[in-house]
């Protein structure tokens, strides 16, 4: 048996295990089941590929998508591991299964759909399997924000082999998910190993939804490199993405309504960029291993906390600071509550307590990291110093009063009425409407005027978001069931109002923010390096290895191995043309 650091180092460049990958990794090479949960950005594949090359035979590592399978092959082959995918896309199908019998593969890539057929079966009865790893674990807990059938099917297939070590894998379970997980996939209680769920790179940040193509190009000037901008239809994707072109920046668009090949050429072109943006629907999902995305923007709110974990997830995986930006409006929790009118009533209540934890999300006035650890059942710090309401405290006002002269002037206008007409009634704007419904003389007519008229846009999010007031099929206000306790004063609203935001430097958030001659001319030596092998910049090296490399300037390959990330693959190389580019700084 290999040392096992001895293997880290030459395989992946790396002298020390990070977080529980040690744990993980010592259990999967004693034959034990194990489920590991850890944050997107701490190594999940390595607990899989390094025992892949340690072991004796072939890891099969069982993933939901053809596109995250073939980012993972490539980052696997760039490291010298021997790997292949047996999904529809590939036409070498019949060498992957003769390398696979031959005992010529440590990884071998398949959906659950073809793992849990018989005949794949049959064929794994004909080599030597090391191990099972379970990409995505949580796809098999119908608990689970993701869930996929097929992972419901994979227990016949582990149970076949009950010698051969089974490792699930997910970044986003909570404790229901969790131990559906272990029931699902046969895996005792005492092989689970929580990471935590703390990703403190990401800057987490919330605002009300106001203008959302300023809101974005503001967030895009601020953030160099590249990002993710979720929206919620398709025709919002194409729109925002047309919008961002016109900046100049780099933009593709990416919904479930392209044709395959344009999805498959956006994703790639995204994939090789250094600074392209992705306009996309969530159908632009758990494909994406690109671990240098700088940014994850929500124009709209997501399905979940574990959802908006999942996908804001995508930015920092490098472990370099990144950002996460949602933009909300009140008219997201009107559309999610009809949402949960199509939900059967077994999923219901945890359906419902997933968007009331998001209200307090986007309303808290305290640490946002701190609430989302609690979602997830940790005990953080009261404040993390890398979140909006951390990083500028809000000011916390108590609307009560307003709000019930809010709710007064949508029962007295009828409850048939827009918020635009109900907030000009309250301060008193007369129009030709106003005069024609006669409302300028109703007793809530201009009652509002001065700092309080500021509050009316912000108060009329609150009681949606609390469900005190509904949206009509018309666009018009009419009373949820919380608006009669906000009425008899039996209920409080207090307000968050934001600090003004500052607009930060660009070069601040740049990969090179130092303006260091040597650290661009490393990035252009890889940018080169990529085109040639067809692979993403990132593939080569992370930017995290060229700053080591610039802080340290080897001038030997020796040298040059003892930086973190450069193993013995990427050595013989890279390592020629990187030391050309160090001995001239």
């Amino acid at each position: 048996m290999p040392d096992l650091l001895d293997l880290l180092h030459s395989t992946f460049g790396f002298n020390d295990f990070r977080g529980v990958q040690r744990q993980v990794v010592d259990r999967v090479m004693a034959g034990d089941r194990t489920l590991a949960v850890m944050p997107t950005g701490a190594g999940k594949s390595l607990c899989y590929q390094l025992p892949a090359v340690a072991l004796e035979g072939t890891c099969v590592v069982i993933s939901p998508l053809i596109a995250l399978m073939h980012d993972q092959l490539r980052a696997a082959t760039a490291v010298g591991i021997r790997a292949a995918t047996l999904t529809s896309a590939d036409d070498n199908r019949v060498e992957t299964i003769e390398r696979f019998k031959a005992g010529d593969l440590d990884l071998l890539y398949v959906a659950p759909e073809r793992a849990s057929a018989g005949h794949f079966r049959e064929l794994l009865s004909r080599a030597k399997v090391a191990l099972f790893a379970i990409d995505e674990a949580h796809c098999v807990s119908e608990w689970g924000h993701d869930f996929r059938p097929d992972y419901r099917l994979l227990r016949p297939l582990l149970d076949s082999f009950p010698d051969v070590p089974r490792l699930a894998l997910t970044a986003t379970a909570d404790a229901h998910t969790r131990d559906d997980i272990l029931v699902q996939l046969g895996i005792p209680t005492d092989g689970l190993i929580v990471a935590g769920f703390d990703r403190p790179n990401i800057r987490y940040a919330i605002s009300p939804r106001q203008n959302t193509t300023q809101q974005i190009a503001d967030l895009l000037r601020e953030q160099p490199g590249p990002g993710i901008v979720y929206v919620q239809s398709r025709a919002g994707t194409e729109k925002l993405a047309a919008q961002i072109a016109a900046t100049g920046r780099p933009v593709r668009a990416y919904h479930a309504g392209l044709e395959p090949q344009i999805r498959a050429a956006n994703q790639a072109a995204f994939v090789a960029s250094e600074e392209m943006v992705m306009v996309a629907t969530v159908a632009f999902g758990m494909g994406i291993d690109k671990p240098d995305v700088r940014f994850v923007a929500h124009a709209g709110l997501p399905k979940s906390i574990e959802a908006y974990y999942q996908e804001t997830g995508r930015a920092g995986r490098d472990g370099e600071p990144a950002v996460a930006h949602m933009f909300w409006g009140a008219d997201d929790f009107a559309k999610a509550r009809q949402r949960l009118g199509e939900v059967d009533e077994i999923r219901l209540p945890g359906e419902r307590a997933r968007l009331t934890a998001l209200g307090g999300l986007v309303e808290t006035p305290s640490c946002r990291r701190a609430l989302l650890l609690r979602y997830f059942g940790e005990h953080p710090p009261e404040a993390c110093g890398n979140c909006d309401n951390c990083l500028s405290p809000p000011q916390g006002v108590d609307a009560t009063e307003l709000a019930r002269k809010y709710l007064s002037a949508v029962f007295r206008t009828g409850q048939m009425f827009g918020a635009g007409y109900v907030e000009s009634v309250l301060t008193g704007q007369s129009t030709e409407r106003s005069l024609m419904n006669g409302h300028e003389a109703l007793s809530v007519w201009g009652i509002v005027d001065g700092e309080d008229s500021a509050l009316l846009k912000p108060v009329g999010r609150a009681l949606q978001l609390r469900d005190a007031l509904r949206t009509n099929p018309h666009g018009g206000l009419e009373f949820g069931p919380a608006a009669r306790a906000i009425l008899k004063g039996e209920e409080p609203v207090s307000l968050i109002v934001p600090p003004k935001r500052e607009r930060r430097n660009r070069r601040d958030s740049a990969p090179n923010p130092v303006g260091d001659p040597l650290f661009d001319a490393l990035r252009t030596c890889r940018r080169e390096l990529a085109e040639e092998a067809g692979v993403p910049p990132y593939v080569v090296f992370h930017d995290s290895t060229l700053r080591e490399m610039a802080a340290a300037r080897p001038q030997s390959r020796e040298a040059l191995a003892r930086i973190t990330g450069v193993g013995t693959r990427k050595l013989d190389a890279y390592g020629d043309a990187f030391l050309a580019v160090l001995r001239q700084f």
